[in-house]
C-alpha cells in the first residue's frame, strides 16, 4: 500500500511541473514557477524541424526580488526522450553550422505576441550578451554565462544538434544556477 501511495505522489509531482508551462501560442511556452522562471520561443525550431541545429530563444529571469542567479553555457539542457543534450561552443556551431543569420532573420519576422504576453513582460532584457551572437557588426558579446536579479532578466539564443524531432514531439528546457545547481528552471514544450 505504500508503494502504490508513493507511485501516486509521484505522477501527481509529475503532473502538476509539468502542467506549470503554459503554451501561451505561436511557439512561446512559460514557467514562472520555480526560483528561476523560463520562457522559451521555439517558433524558428517549429519552421526549420530538417536543420541539423536548433534554435531556441531563452528568456530567464529570478522569481524573487533580490535574488540573482548566474546561468552557465553548461547549465543549459534540453531533455528529449530521457536523455539531456548540451548546447554546442560557438566554435563547433560555426564550425559545423553556417546558418545563423538565416535563423536570426527569421526570428526578427515571427510573431512575438505569445512571448510579450508571459511574465516576461515585465522584466528588462538587455541585449549586450548572448551565447550565440551573430558575428556582424554591432552584435552583442559572446558569453558563457548570464546574470539576473531583481527585475533584468538574461534573453539567450540556445542551440541544440537536431536529435530528430518531429511535429508534436514534446521537451523541456532546463536550466540551472551556475553555483547552486539545485535551483533550476524548467520549460515544456511542444514542437508544432
Amino acid at each position: 500500500m505504500k508503494a502504490l501511495k508513493a507511485v501516486f505522489l509521484l505522477l501527481v509531482v509529475w503532473a502538476t511541473a509539468y502542467s506549470q508551462t503554459k503554451d501561451l501560442g505561436l511557439g512561446a511556452f512559460a514557467n514562472d514557477k520555480g526560483p528561476i522562471m523560463l520562457a522559451v520561443d521555439v517558433s524558428v525550431v517549429d519552421l526549420e524541424l530538417k536543420s541539423p541545429y536548433l534554435m531556441f530563444v531563452l528568456y530567464m529571469a529570478a522569481a524573487k526580488e533580490g535574488e540573482d542567479f548566474m546561468i552557465g553555457r553548461n547549465n543549459v539542457v534540453m531533455i528529449y526522450q530521457g536523455k539531456e543534450y548540451k548546447m554546442p561552443s560557438i566554435a563547433d556551431l560555426r564550425k559545423n553550422y553556417k546558418a545563423e543569420i538565416r535563423d536570426i532573420n527569421l526570428y526578427r519576422h515571427l510573431g512575438k505576441e505569445g512571448i510579450v504576453s508571459s511574465w516576461r513582460r515585465f522584466y528588462r532584457f538587455p541585449r549586450r550578451y548572448d551565447f550565440y551572437p551573430p558575428v556582424t557588426i554591432g552584435a552583442p558579446l559572446p558569453v558563457d554565462e548570464g546574470y539576473m536579479d531583481d527585475f533584468i532578466g538574461f534573453r539567450t539564443k540556445a542551440y541544440f544538434k537536431n536529435p530528430g524531432l518531429k511535429k508534436g514531439d514534446k521537451l523541456t528546457i532546463k536550466v540551472s544556477d551556475k553555483n547552486k545547481p539545485q535551483i533550476t528552471g524548467e520549460c515544456d514544450v511542444v514542437i508544432k
